[in-house]
């Protein structure tokens, strides 16, 4: 069967290699004509915010890890901006597995679509319990696991998996944005949430839902696809989300979740 990206693909993304700098200009030069999936991505900065204040707590930094072509401190300013990858509008580069921050020194982490790139998800955990100050967190969002996503998301990208019956947890070796399994969160959090909570005991999961935009996100294309609709049509698709809001956990595309290191002085 033919993948839906051979014959949808933004012309400006086919044929660069999926590790390269050239995707990441691509994406950019994709993202600036495209007002719909510019929407998107905004709402998802703004869900950041909004959870941010209303589950963590502490002072420190505030970073995005996996900024890639479109960082939150674009329209949420302060933020610093990483990733894996050097760029020239990026703040610096920082490895989620080892990551040269100071213990108790961070707030918040924020992470759009990059937890699935890890191939070590232990290390990570890690690193948030040695980073974060207590009742400091980090906020994920990740491809979902209803029906729709478990059907669609096998079938977009040849480089990124999606396999919700994977042994375990590690993901296959290759670059910063290939060899990815994208049902990495429902792996860990609800298949094998015992073993989260029995392996990194000092995080909780505090907050967890299925993001309503998934009608933007799908008919904008994202920043592989070619649209369905015009940027015109942004304002009348978000009527139509929140008419289609309560049927987000059989439809929804990404999920968002919230962990928090737990703080011993309120207990």
């Amino acid at each position: 069967m033919s993948r839906i990206s051979d014959w949808l693909q933004e012309p400006e993304v086919a044929g660069c290699p999926v590790d390269g700098l050239a995707r990441f200009e691509a994406h950019r030069a994709v993202l600036r004509r495209k007002r719909m999936i510019r929407s998107v991505f905004d709402g998802f900065h703004q869900t950041f915010v909004n959870l941010d204040r209303r589950y963590l707590r502490g002072e420190g930094q505030v970073i995005e890890l996996g900024a890639g072509v479109y960082p939150v401190r674009e329209t949420v300013p302060g933020v610093l901006a990483t990733d894996v990858v050097p760029a020239p509008h990026l703040d610096r580069v920082l490895d989620a597995g080892a990551m040269d921050l100071p213990d108790n020194s961070v707030h918040a982490f924020y992470l759009q679509n990059v937890f699935h790139h890890f191939p070590e998800p232990d290390r990570f955990f890690q690193e948030l319990e040695r980073t974060l100050v207590p009742g400091g967190g980090a906020i994920l969002i990740e491809p979902a696991n209803g029906p729709f996503a478990s059907w669609l998301y096998p079938r977009l990208f040849a480089t990124e998996g999606y396999d919700k019956t994977a042994p375990d947890w590690s993901t296959p070796v290759g670059g910063p944005m290939s060899g990815a399994n994208q049902a990495l969160s429902f792996l860990v959090f609800d298949r094998d949430h015992t073993r989260f909570h029995t392996s990194h005991p000092n995080l909780e999961v505090v907050y967890r839902d299925v993001l309503h935009s998934w009608p933007r996100y799908l008919v904008s294309g994202g920043l592989n696809f070619r649209s369905l609709l015009p940027g015109f049509m942004t304002s009348p698709m978000r009527m139509v989300e929140a008419v289609l809001s309560p049927l987000r956990g059989l439809l929804g595309l990404h999920r968002v979740i919230v962990l928090r290191k737990r703080d011993d002085r309120r207990s």
